[in-house]
């Protein structure tokens, strides 16, 4: 019922969006003389405002572009290198084709498309040639292809990282984490040549018993049960994945915005006042940062209720119990797989040591092989994206990749 409400809720605001983009060309229009007043242009920002609260944001493109040696700036392509039912494994042409390190970009399945990691891509595409996960939305897969699972998340990340091949060095951003050290582990167990030569893990819940957060503590306060019988809902018709149970993104995203709905809301009072004020640059970074923030995809239940039983409430791969199809999961067979970790001082999502946990799971990885770096300042985002990460982050990942490239 609640995926329902949902879609009635959007279909019966359509003539509202429609009008508020017709008033907003009205007032807008340099043929009218209101367009030149405080009216007019509270009019065209209170409208503008409207419509985007209440529409709903697609896929994102990539939108990635670099600069030649004569200044021009030019488009960078997309190619699709693998794909499955539930993942399409993405690379990105690179400015020139000099040999350059592997890097597979494990983007989280968590609600928001693998486009949020647009920055994180930028950062190393100069210098690596870059693959990244972009996992489907789960109302767009049919029924008939079946369930997608915790465990089939580690089969999708194994399978990709033996047709990337060996010597591919992986970065793990946020929620895989659990997930991409456990199917490390079982490859290195199966001396699988295609294990990754380094993994570096950014702001994850390896152990997520380390400095709780409050989503940390909303795992904790509530049985499996209630997360089943509250959040999860029913993709309706038309959607190609009708009929499938799932955590809405839709909901999800509620729950981030409430955590920090004060922030939020000042945004857009902020965007309403600069669109009044006709200052068109901090209007477009609003309108970029949440045109990103806002795209939300949902995540089958299997894949949700396993994710949260295993990582945020019984902490399997932390204690050393997780099982992957019957067998269990021996991080201790990791021995020649270089392994550092990023954590951002300021994280609410995955809070200090939750990530560093993975030093002390690894306890064959020689001392030598290891980098752990908490950076100063950054809450969950800027682990991955923004003036910090471009500045401090990338840089110690890059070297560390090269420290480690062809090592094995």
């Amino acid at each position: 019922m609640l995926y329902s409400a949902y879609e009635l809720t959007h279909a019966a605001m359509t003539p509202w969006r429609a009008g508020a983009k017709a008033a907003a060309q009205f007032y807008a229009s340099p043929f009218n003389p209101l367009s030149y007043t405080l009216a007019g242009r509270s009019m065209v920002a209170g409208a503008a405002l409207f419509e985007r609260m209440t529409r709903r944001y697609g896929k994102p493109d990539w939108n990635i572009s670099h600069k030649t040696g004569a200044g021009e700036t030019l488009p960078v392509h997309t190619k699709t290198l693998r794909q499955s039912p539930w993942m399409t494994l993405t690379g990105f042409e690179r400015p020139d084709d000099a040999p350059a390190p592997k890097v597979l970009l494990v983007a989280p399945l968590s609600g928001h498309y693998a486009t949020l990691l647009r920055g994180t891509v930028e950062g190393f595409l100069p210098d690596h040639d870059v693959a990244v996960t972009e996992w489907h939305d789960a109302r767009t897969v049919p029924l008939g292809v079946g369930d997608f699972g915790l465990h089939d998340y580690i089969d999708e990340v194994r399978a990709t990282l033996r047709f990337m091949g060996p010597q591919t060095h992986v970065i793990a951003v946020c929620q895989p984490g659990p997930a991409v050290l456990a199917a490390a582990a079982l490859m290195a167990e199966d001396d699988d040549p295609c294990t990754p030569q380094s993994l570096c893990i950014m702001g994850s819940p390896i152990d997520a018993r380390r400095s709780p957060t409050i989503p940390n503590k909303l795992a904790q306060e509530h049985p499996l049960s209630w997360f089943e019988n509250t959040v999860i809902s029913t993709v309706p018709f038309p959607h190609a994945g009708a009929m499938r149970r799932v955590y809405p993104g839709f909901v999800q995203l509620a729950s981030f915005v409430q955590m920090n709905k004060d922030r939020h809301a000042d945004a857009h009072k902020a965007f309403f006042n600069h669109l009044v004020a006709g200052d068109g640059d901090s209007a477009d970074r609003h309108r970029a940062f949440y045109d990103e923030y806002l795209s939300v995809m949902d995540l089958t239940e299997t894949f949700y209720l396993e994710t949260l039983h295993e990582v945020f409430q019984e902490h399997h791969l932390a204690r050393g119990i997780m099982r992957h199809h019957g067998r269990r999961v021996d991080v201790s067979a990791l021995r020649d797989m270089a392994l550092m970790t990023v954590e951002g001082e300021n994280d609410d999502i995955s809070g200090i040591g939750q990530t560093q946990a993975a030093h002390d799971l690894c306890v064959n990885i020689p001392a030598a092989m290891r980098v752990d770096y908490v950076q100063p300042d950054v809450g969950h985002y800027g682990v991955f994206s923004g003036a910090r990460f471009r500045r401090d982050i990338q840089p110690r990942i890059a070297s560390f990749i090269r420290q480690h490239d062809g090592r094995r």
